[in-house]
């Protein structure tokens, strides 16, 4: 086979590879489902729990940077401070081994098989968690069927002699190969897909152990790159949490290339006897694993460190979005749930809206109706960025539940900006009661109250059910709108009597009307709101 035959085979085994893990990735993550979303919420301060978040959700998405990539953007919205991202970094190191002793098992005789079952289950099942399952032991197949067939490739190139002399200056040199294992990574943007051409080299007799270790402690850094550039352009929090891992693993890296023959040692103790396939992914694990350990206890010191490197306060401030951002794209399904809080936010800003409103109308407050006005550049900015973030969100590779929830915010985000705009109304009639000096009077001022009483109900009541997933509550705010509308007629009603019989004034009348049409229109979205929920 020339070099160009070589070549190609090469890039299409492993074409398969990567694209078998992100195939079993997606399924896994996709069956985790709640699941994985809630995985990152539970992080403390205590950095045992950490590494174990960022073990676990690692091992779902088969890459610790997307794990990392979405750490930053966590750290960059100010959901979680450097500390805290320290413990979660070490485990996505610890997580990326599963798949390398995933790759190590001899199974790419039945890797067909694997297809087989995988695609007819795909093909033919109608549940969506049984498609999930499919997809599992399809990429499963496909990634065993990349490996065998870069081992095939790499089988001729084992025995020439312009090859042996590579292996063996690799293996006087583990700079070199620690060198080769960076460049690489940093290359296929995946430690995973590096240590998997290392197990393919060795499953063709192509490298030795002794020459595999440093190349894969070059993986450990060459897998920082990822994270690296997802922090251009964000907070120094978030660009602290990508130096971290970078600081992490070369630490790392110096300390094992110092102790590289105990350390090789201790992987054939452990696995004596064992193929060279099995004995890299051993030495990956052990590694990731005892780096982890010792480091853990100089998280502080290492935090210290990278703040030098970067000063400044890590204070987050908050511009725009708070807990959407583009990296947590690389995993849909905690991005929804990012998205699901980040409208959550938005419709709480709309409510304090109105609040804001009415209380400038009862007492003539300016300043409120300018903080009014403030909050609505806000909710306008957040409408624009929550929209664009779920129309990348879209076409991410999604769940059916997820892409119909998805289509459902966009109508959600919609009437939530509808709502701070007849918030911004109530405030601008606010101002015209205050400028003309309008009166009103006690009883004009009681039914306002009411209505608008009703009106708030009704708001917290779609936000609560939207926030919580309830249908049971979201149907009571049908009845509130109903009453509301049913309220509305009366109040226009005891209105015009008041005009009749000369107790209000044009101007006033005016006023008081286009409140109640406000009020009532806001009741109106926040049915559409709860809309969404009982017919999802």
């Amino acid at each position: 086979m020339d070099i160009s035959g070589i070549i190609i085979g090469l890039l299409g085994g492993l074409g398969l590879f990567l694209y078998g893990m992100k195939l079993m990735g997606d399924g896994l993550e996709n069956a985790a489902g709640d699941k994985l979303k809630g995985f990152l919420e539970k992080i403390t301060s205590n950095p045992v729990k950490g590494i174990l978040v960022g073990t676990v959700v690692t091992s779902i998405i088969q890459s610790s940077s997307a794990t990392t990539v979405m750490v930053v953007g966590f750290v960059n919205a100010g959901l979680m401070n450097l500390y805290q991202a320290a413990g979660v970094i070490m485990g996505a190191n610890i997580g990326t081994t599963v798949t390398a002793q995933l790759v190590a098992f001899k199974l790419t005789a039945i890797a067909p098989i694997f297809v087989g079952i995988g695609t007819g289950i795909v093909l033919f099942s109608k549940a969506k968690k049984s498609r999930e399952i499919g997809h599992i032991v399809l990429g499963f197949g496909i990634l065993f069927m990349g490996l065998q067939f870069m081992e095939t490739v790499l089988k001729p190139v084992a025995s020439t002699p312009a090859f042996e002399n590579m292996i063996v200056t690799l293996g006087q040199s583990p700079i070199l190969g620690i060198i080769v294992g960076m460049l690489a990574t940093a290359v296929v943007q995946s430690s995973s897909a590096t240590t998997g051409i290392l197990i393919a080299m060795a499953g063709s007799g192509a490298i030795p152990l002794g020459t595999a270790i440093p190349i894969l402690f070059g993986t450990n850094i060459g897998t920082c790159i990822t994270a690296m550039l997802s922090s251009i352009g964000t907070s120094k929090a978030a660009r602290k949490a990508a130096l971290f891992h970078l600081t992490f693993n070369v630490i790392g890296t110096v300390i094992f290339t110092l102790a590289l023959n105990p350390f090789t040692s201790a992987v054939n103790f452990i696995s004596p006897g064992a193929d060279v396939k099995r004995q890299i992914a051993n030495a990956h694990t052990l590694f990731n694993i005892v780096n982890t350990f010792i480091l853990v206890w100089f998280i502080p010191y290492l935090i210290k460190f990278v703040n030098k490197l970067i000063p400044g306060d890590d204070k987050y401030e908050l511009v725009e979005t708070k807990y959407i951002d583009e990296r947590l794209l690389e995993t849909p399904a905690i991005a929804v749930r990012q998205a699901v809080k980040e409208i959550i936010r938005m419709a709480h800003e709309a409510k304090q809206n109105l609040e804001l409103s009415m209380q400038a109308f009862k007492t003539d407050d300016e300043a409120l109706i300018k903080k009014v006005l403030e909050n609505e550049q806000l909710i306008n900015t957040l409408e624009a960025d929550i929209v664009s973030f779920l129309a990348k969100l879209a076409n991410k590779q999604i769940s059916a539940e997820d892409s119909e929830l998805i289509t459902s915010m966009y109508h959600v985000v919609n009437d939530i900006e509808r709502i701070g705009d007849h918030a911004e109304n109530l405030a601008e009639l606010s101002q015209e009661k205050i400028t003309r000096r309008l009166p009103f009077s006690d009883q004009a001022m009681s039914e306002l109250e009411h209505i608008y009483s009703y009106t708030l109900t009704a708001l917290n009541t779609s936000i609560e059910s939207f926030e919580n997933n309830d249908a049971t509550k979201a149907k009571t705010v049908l009845d509130i709108e109903e009453r509301i509308d049913s309220l509305e007629k009366d109040l226009r009603s005891t209105h015009i009597k008041r005009l009749n019989s000369g107790s209000c004034t044009a101007y006033s009348g005016t006023v008081f009307l286009d409140m109640i049409s406000n009020l009532e229109r806001v009741a109106d979205h926040a049915m559409n709101i709860a809309e969404s929920v009982y017919n999802r």
